[in-house]
């Protein structure tokens, strides 16, 4: 069966957003690379509603007068060529001292740990400069706390969560608002035999408890909003990795993290994205 390629060019800060949108259309998947988003869709999917839902992002976006202009390219795919197409984007990686992430169909090799990603529509591949970087600070910082409760807040993929189960953390939660995220999690749970994790539909509201180290791979101003939620669910001394925040507005996020108690000891700058690790003092 052929499939729709949708090729959408975009700025780094609407993704997420593109992201959550395309799963809400019907999209089979989607890959994140720079500055676009590549999406399939089936041949019977509603091409033309699709495309007038993307041209109306389209016009929102372009009428804020961004760097990055979006463009929307469309093409239908033989059934190889799409399953080759998004293999291509989904390669083994190598992030940080320990960790590979790889898809399904690619055998682990060497003495890194394995992260088996299928993604599904969710976000977190380890592809994304966020997503490395919340990996590496997480292996960075995992011994200078107790390896007791780790959150992963907005988990996509369940790929941090897996990772901290990997680090060593007895007790691992990850809790998504996004009902496709927690499929995909749920599945790459099980890839990854991980089922020790607890996984949870939802906020941070949704669990209880305080937690060792916290991971929000979300966005500034979410980040914002949430930062005195997240320091008080943080032990003494407990920290957290937050990421998702474009270069120019660290400095909000920061400011909001310790007007909450919170004392920033690392910015990692990865392309244009910059992550946090902060302490609870």
């Amino acid at each position: 069966m052929p499939y729709h390629q949708i090729a959408i060019t975009i700025p780094e800060q609407f993704k997420d957003p593109l992201l959550r949108k395309l799963a809400e259309l019907g999209s089979l998947g989607s890959l994140d690379q720079e500055h676009a988003i590549t999406a399939y869709f089936p041949e019977t999917a509603p091409l033309s509603s699709i495309l007038g839902e993307l041209q109306v992002v389209s016009l929102l976006v372009n009428a804020a007068e961004h760097d990055i202009p979006v463009r929307i390219e469309h093409s239908l795919l033989p059934d190889a060529d799409w399953n080759e197409s998004w293999k291509k984007g989904l390669t083994s990686i190598a992030v940080g001292e320990r960790f590979t992430v790889l898809p399904p169909w690619e055998q682990p090799s060497g003495s890194r740990i394995p992260l088996i990603i299928d993604p599904g529509m969710a976000f977190g591949t380890g592809h994304h400069e966020t997503t490395r970087s919340c990996l590496v600070l997480m292996e960075r910082y995992a011994g200078a706390v107790r390896a007791e409760r780790f959150l992963d807040l907005g988990t996509g993929t369940g790929l941090l969560a897996m990772a901290a189960l990997a680090l060593g953390f007895r007790s691992v939660f990850a809790v998504d608002t996004d009902p496709l995220a927690i499929e995909a999690s749920r599945r790459n749970i099980v890839l990854n035999r991980a089922e020790k994790i607890e996984l949870i539909e939802g906020g941070i509201d949704q669990v209880e408890g305080d937690f060792d180290m916290i991971a929000a791979n979300l966005i500034s101003g979410t980040l914002v909003q949430l930062s005195g939620e997240i320091a008080s669910r943080l032990v003494p001394g407990g920290i957290v990795i937050m990421s998702g925040i474009l270069k120019g507005q660290d400095d909000e996020v920061v400011a909001a993290a310790e007007n909450c108690g919170l004392t920033c000891i690392e910015r990692l700058v990865d392309g244009k994205w910059v992550s946090l690790a902060c302490r609870r003092v």
